[in-house]
Parts: structure tokens; sequence; C-alpha cells
């Protein structure tokens, strides 16, 4: 069958027509390893292997767009698929490092959580910064920002990301900003100058952490009686067993995209792939395996309300948090990084 055929069936048809095909056309898709590609393995890369449309040959990276810019550049695209962070996707498509999408490939927009698709990428999973806390060791469950800063009823050191972004997020909602101004506040002089001076307020109880494993950590052993966290790696501890629970309300939360690398002759199978990896169903078991959020409406009425409960995306968790705002950070995360760091050096 020839590729112009192909492109124009829709997915349904896919098998039907590779069966015709003398061999699986090779698909690379790149992530970022670890928990989540394995995860990714079981719910996309092996399903989409044992339907006959093509087969994936996954890699992984750190995310870097250098490595995809030297590709387009000589004209050699190697990738086809790679996952990559939101400020990564609108740096890269406004590069021309990505191409374009047609919507209609992945299915009604309405069934998407919104932000999710895009001209350049569809969402593969939702992630989340929360607060997390260990509810043996405090009186009471803090339920805000607010108490975060609560060092009278709430004593004890606090974990921060290192790092202006999500933090200074965080000090404007402690502060009182309502979720949907944030950024409007954080856009101007005086609301970044508002946001350090609520770090002020708390800075000699932060304890900084760089690596995502940190939080769940400290809070098992004391450290920090709450801190800003990843909700994936608070949801892992909980399933060893520690007791930690996580304030939804006020969360932060970001997707993780596909994108389809510009000029990888493999496009129409490339888009395939991310219709496939965007189901009901795919998805469903991708958020078995790890607690990131389906993007698909419907995979959460697949989910058991147990894990429903640890996801970004149930309607729950999704209705106090706040969308993080990647053109803003694409916009202003180097010069306000720089402040971040020189006043977290004082």
């Amino acid at each position: 069958m020839s590729r112009s055929l192909r492109c124009c069936v829709p997915f349904a048809l896919v098998l039907l027509c590779s069966a015709v095909s003398a061999a699986p056309q090779n698909l690379t898709v790149i992530s970022f390893g670890g928990a989540t590609k394995q995860a990714q393995d079981k719910a996309y890369f092996q399903p989409f292997n044992a339907s006959g449309a093509g087969r994936v040959v996954a890699g992984e990276y750190n995310g870097e767009l250098s490595k995809i810019k030297a590709m387009v550049d000589v004209g050699h695209t190697s990738w086809d698929v790679v996952e990559v962070e939101s400020p990564e996707l609108l740096r890269g498509c406004d590069e021309g490092l990505f191409e374009r999408l047609d919507p209609a490939r992945f299915g009604d927009p309405a069934q998407f959580v919104p932000g999710t698709l895009s001209e350049c990428g569809v969402a593969t999973y939702v992630w989340s910064m929360v607060m997390a806390y260990d509810n043996g060791k405090l009186a009471r469950a803090p339920s805000s920002w607010a108490d975060f800063w609560n060092v009278a009823d709430f004593p004890g050191k606090r974990g921060l990301r290192k790092g202006a972004k999500y933090t200074l997020e965080i000090a404007l909602l402690a502060d009182g900003v309502k979720p949907e101004q944030l950024y409007e506040v954080l856009g101007t002089a005086e609301g970044v100058s508002r946001a350090f001076a609520k770090l002020d307020q708390i800075k000699g109880n932060i304890q900084w952490w760089e690596a995502g494993a940190q939080p769940a950590q400290w809070l098992i052993a004391g450290d920090v009686v709450m801190s800003a966290a990843y909700n994936g790696r608070i949801a892992s501890a909980q399933k060893e067993g520690m007791k930690l629970s996580i304030v939804w309300p006020q969360s932060l939360y970001d997707p993780e995209y596909w994108a389809v690398v510009k000029g990888t002759p493999n496009k129409a199978l490339a888009e395939d792939f991310i219709a496939f990896a965007s189901q009901p169903q795919t998805q469903k078991v991708f958020s078995e395996e790890i607690p990131y959020g389906p993007v698909h409406r419907e995979a959460l009425k697949l989910l058991p309300a147990t894990v429903q409960q640890q996801l970004p995306t149930a309607e729950a968790n999704l209705a106090g948090a706040r969308a993080v705002d990647a053109g803003f950070w694409v916009d202003h995360g180097e010069e306000l990084e720089q402040r971040f760091n020189a006043w977290a050096a004082r």
C-alpha cells in the first residue's frame, strides 16, 4: 500500500493496512527514561507493536533541544517522535524543530484536558507540583500554601524546589493571589517583588531540594514537615506504605507532550502512534502503572476510584489547580532564575 493511501485511512484501519505490508515500519520514539518509560512501554510501545501498525524503537534523552536542532539543521532526522516538556515544545515549535500536526487525527478536542492539544504537540500525560506532608507528624492537616507559610501553627522546616519556576507561583498563592490571576500578577515588577517578599518571610525555614526524590525522603525522615513535591514521587512513596498526604487545591499542573521531529520521513506513522497513545484504553494502562494524569477524559472513567484520587487530571484535583504558563516561563524564565539565584545566595 502506498504511503499516500495509508496516510488517508483512519487509525482503526491501520492494522488492516499494515497487514498487507511486507514488514512493520520502524518508528523511533524518544522519551525521558526511568519509571515513565517503563509505563510507556507497557501502555503504548508493546501494544502498538502488537497491532502490526509499526515497530517502536524506544530511546531516551534528557530533554535537550540541541540534539533535535542538530538533526533538523543538517536535514538528517533519525528520531521520529520525542517526549518534550511544555516550554521546549513552544521553543521547538517557534524554531521549526517540530512538524505541525493535524488535530483531527487525534479525536474530539472537547474530550481532552484543556491545553493538551497544540499545533506541534499532543500531551501524553499531566503531572503536578503539589504540597505534601506526613499526616503522622502534624497536629492537623494543612489545606493551602498559606498554611505552608504558617510556621506558628506548623513549626519546622519546609521543602521547596530550588528555582524560580513553581516557587514564585507558590509564594503568590500563599499571599492570596487567585490561581486565575497568577501570571497576570507575576508578569509585573510589583508582582515579582511581592513573591520574593513573601519568600523572605520563611527563608530561614526553607530546605531547598534539587532532586525529585528528596521531598518524600525528607518528609519520611522528619527533616521537613511539609514540602512542595512532584505528585508522582509522593504517590510512589504512598504505594510503598509511607503515610504521606497530598494537598491538591492550588497545585500547579503541567503536561508533557509527544512531538514529531521536523523532516522525519515517518510523519504519518508518527501521528498514528500518537493517536494510538491518546486513546482512553491505552492511557488507562499508563496511569495504572504510574500516577500521572491521562489527558483523554474518558480514560478516567476506566480507572478505579482509588487510582483516580492520585491523578492530577481527576475532576476534583483539577478543580482548584492552575496550569503552569509555559509561554510565561519561555519569555521571562532566564531573568527570573537569575534574580532567584541572587536572592537565594544572600
